[in-house]
């Protein structure tokens, strides 16, 4: 038996557009208040793109990525972008990238697992780079929600933000960084978050040709989110036999802050072991975990060269959920 390829994290970036909007900026454009969005949501301010689209947003953090790592960028064989809000339906976000940073060597495609797509992701590249005949993959996640959403409905535009951040991965001699993971859908509950849908028009049918906006049911979420992610943080502890005291960090979606307060109270964690940029950035959906990831690291609180345990862990439209187990220095 072949002994089995390992493989680690080289670098992160991110890239966030310039233009921030607090919470006060929102009073002037709805019935809302500082005072009622951080209560519920623990968010202060979020970024919103000024015509940046999608893509835009993926080429800044892929150079961002590149610069941290001094690989070269024919030396990707894999994009993989997270996204539920790309530029159009082809080309991808992916091959933008590639195209951008001159990847001329790199398969490229987008993925949609809404908020959960960076945790999908990031196990799908890992598989493929395991059997490929290359050595780096670039996963990124990235989202322009500020385009998905009705500004007009407060239960919504005020949770969103827009960004873009992800990581090299790549083959290593060292030990292998990804150590157990639980990923899972539940499609009978979709409905809790739709977004973009379009009906079917052509010569035999006739529709309005709109699109919609995103819409959510924030308690379905809410009671699915704080049953289904402990469990899964369980699984994967269980099924690597590790201890949930032995844990770094968990770091979770920041969709809500006090989602990931409960859900450090259930898991009997100290809150300081679950770290939140929610209250800076919102909710950007699968650029969410990269974001807190790439901030993470450019603090030295992790990829600082000490060996850590630490958990990703999201949860999104679909409804998609999944957690990984790193193991990483």
């Amino acid at each position: 038996m072949m002994d089995k390829t390992h493989v680690k994290i080289y670098s992160t970036g991110k890239y966030i557009p310039p233009h921030r909007v607090s919470n006060h900026d929102l009073t002037s454009w709805m019935d809302t208040s500082d005072e009622w969005i951080v209560k519920r949501t623990g968010i202060q301010s979020r970024y919103l793109s000024r015509g940046d689209n999608t893509s835009n947003l993926c080429i800044k953090a892929a150079h961002d990525v590149l610069e941290d790592s001094h690989i070269d960028a024919d030396e990707i064989g894999l994009i993989i972008v997270a996204t539920m809000s790309p530029d159009g339906q082809s080309p991808s976000v992916a091959s933008k990238v590639q195209s951008a940073i001159q990847a001329g060597q790199a398969m490229a495609f987008d993925m949609n697992a809404a908020c959960s797509g960076f945790v999908y992701a990031l196990s799908t590249a890992e598989k493929i780079l395991r059997h490929a005949p290359y050595g780096y993959a670039l996963v990124l996640g990235g989202e322009v929600m500020s385009k998905e959403i009705d500004w007009t409905d407060r239960k919504t535009a005020v949770l969103f933000g827009d960004g873009a951040a992800g990581v090299l991965i790549g083959k290593t001699d060292e030990a292998d960084q990804f150590i157990s993971e639980d990923l899972h859908a539940n499609g009978d509950k979709g409905k809790a978050l739709t977004s973009g849908n379009r009906q079917v028009d052509n010569p035999l049918v006739q529709s309005d040709k709109s699109i919609s906006y995103l819409t959510m049911d924030g308690r379905e979420i809410f009671n699915f989110v704080t049953r289904s992610i402990p469990d899964s943080i369980h699984k994967v502890l269980n099924e690597s036999r590790t201890d949930i005291e032995d844990i770094d960090y968990f770091l979770l979606h920041q969709a809500n802050a006090r989602i990931i307060e409960i859900i450090a109270k259930k898991l009997k964690r100290p809150l300081e072991t679950f770290p939140m940029n929610i209250q800076n950035y919102g909710n950007t959906s699968a650029a969410s975990l990269p974001i807190l990831l790439d901030e993470l690291a450019k603090e030295k609180k992790v990829l600082n060269g000490k060996k850590q345990k630490i958990i990703l862990s999201a949860f999104g439209g679909g409804l998609t959920w999944g957690t990984l187990l790193l193991e990483i220095n």
